[in-house]
């Protein structure tokens, strides 16, 4: 059962890097300059393997506990993009992401 609870944090992760993905082909502007960027593919790849990892955990845990704990993509984008994309981490965001953090947490219990 462990190994399905690890797949969970496996998918929210790959979640928030394919968002990362996405926004870096954001930046070629026009849509046929997304089209053309590479990060474009990587990150709806990414979304992919994120979205059959979901498919996997439902099978095994409560669709009641699963989708409240996809919320820790939030952490993880929060995290990335202070490191890669240099963003500021405020104290609203952390308290923020705490709020949905404990409310995944308790309406999963």
């Amino acid at each position: 059962m462990t190994v399905y609870w690890l797949l969970l944090l496996a998918m929210t992760f790959l979640g928030s890097i394919a968002s990362l993905f996405l926004k870096k082909a954001s930046d070629s502007g026009t849509i046929t300059g997304i089209l053309k960027n590479i990060n474009f593919y990587i990150g709806g790849f990414l979304y992919f393997i994120s979205a059959v990892l979901n498919i996997i955990v439902l099978k095994y845990l409560d669709y009641s506990v699963v989708l409240p704990l996809t919320s820790f993509t939030y952490v993880w984008t929060m995290i990335l993009s202070y490191c890669i994309l240099s963003e500021k981490i405020t104290k609203k965001k952390v308290f923020g992401v705490c709020l949905i953090i404990l409310g995944a947490v308790a309406v999963s219990l």
